[in-house]
């Protein structure tokens, strides 16, 4: 397991002690305990079934956020065969926040614009917490027409606690660029695919996620404000986050339910922190998966589709 525990994690934790344990007093003394440790081992695996098949909204909110999940800049290094990141919205800055540019994935020639949060504290002030700024979505509008001018699909990692408050972001505009963004991205002439790979909160994860197909990761979460931003509007208390979670829906398996979400990709059983190449190589798979789906299809039917999909989103009365 990772050195970093959720609290639900906490019994598996007290199983590997007692196996580190016997470990350990084999080695000082010579004592055989290999028949302990396969039932300590089996346990283990039973325990960890058990919880992680039956997680909380509340808990895949936890996993989604861990500080050991694979982050953006992760992946692209792991699935690209040729990665080259352009900088800038050639209005005001470079928001490091996103990070986009052209890539190679097998034999596909692709454009991906992902949120990147930072591992370190240093990386993390940097990377501004993986909440963009105004000229982050103003670089991702670049490389999408450059990516339409080209007949590149898209490709969006979302990963973000949301779009940056900030006084300057607000004064830069920072609705104008998540409207914008959106109102580009209902109409490119290119395929969109969004893969939510660990939060994607309000408008901060929409400003690149409006697509052709929506796939999450099994331990994601994806909705209009965070659970404990919910708590604090509705019941003036952030502690009853859970409460918040469970009535807004905000899982996966949630948006699949919804219409929202098309696919979700099965994690590593204790999520995806715990084996970065699994997830990266069933990310892949989805990827390549996609863009042989859209191979095929003409322009005007993938933009037809793209309406079609929002229009049957949620229900409302005329």
């Amino acid at each position: 397991m990772s050195n970093y525990q959720l609290d639900f994690e906490l019994p598996l934790k007290t199983i590997e002690d007692k196996i580190n344990e016997l470990k350990s007093a084999s080695v000082k003394t010579g004592v055989d305990v290999t028949s302990a440790i396969e039932k300590l081992t089996s346990e283990l695996l039973l325990k960890q079934e058990e919880i992680y098949a039956n997680l909380s909204r509340w808990e895949r909110v936890q996993l989604a956020r861990h500080p050991n999940r694979p982050h953006s800049i992760d992946i692209i290094n792991s699935i690209t065969d040729y990665w080259f990141e352009m900088h800038g919205d050639r209005a005001y800055g470079d928001d490091k926040a996103i990070i986009a540019g052209l890539a190679t994935i097998e034999n596909f020639n692709v454009a991906i614009i992902a949120q990147e949060k930072g591992r370190s504290t240093k990386e993390k002030v940097f990377r501004n917490f993986g909440m963009p700024k105004p000229e982050g979505y103003r670089k991702a509008a670049r490389v999408m027409r450059l990516a339409e001018q080209f007949s590149l699909p898209v490709i969006t990692f979302i990963d973000t606690p949301g779009a940056y408050p900030g006084i300057g972001a607000e004064e830069r505009g920072q609705a104008e660029a998540i409207a914008s963004n959106l109102l580009l991205m209902s109409t490119l002439k290119t395929p969109i695919v969004s893969f939510v790979i660990g939060e994607g909160a309000s408008g901060g994860a929409l400003g690149i996620g409006l697509a052709d197909r929506i796939i999450c990761f099994e331990n994601t979460w994806y909705s209009v404000i965070s659970p404990e931003g919910c708590a604090s509007i509705l019941f003036r208390d952030p502690a009853r986050a859970s409460e918040a979670a469970d009535s807004m829906r905000v899982t996966a398996s949630d948006l699949f339910d919804l219409g929202i979400a098309d696919k979700i990709i099965p994690e590593p059983v204790g999520g995806a922190h715990m084996n970065h190449e699994q997830t990266a190589i069933a990310l892949k798979e989805s990827i390549i998966e996609e863009l042989i789906s859209f191979k095929n299809i003409e322009v005007e039917t993938i933009l037809k589709n793209r309406l079609r999909k929002y229009e049957q989103i949620g229900s409302w009365d005329e």
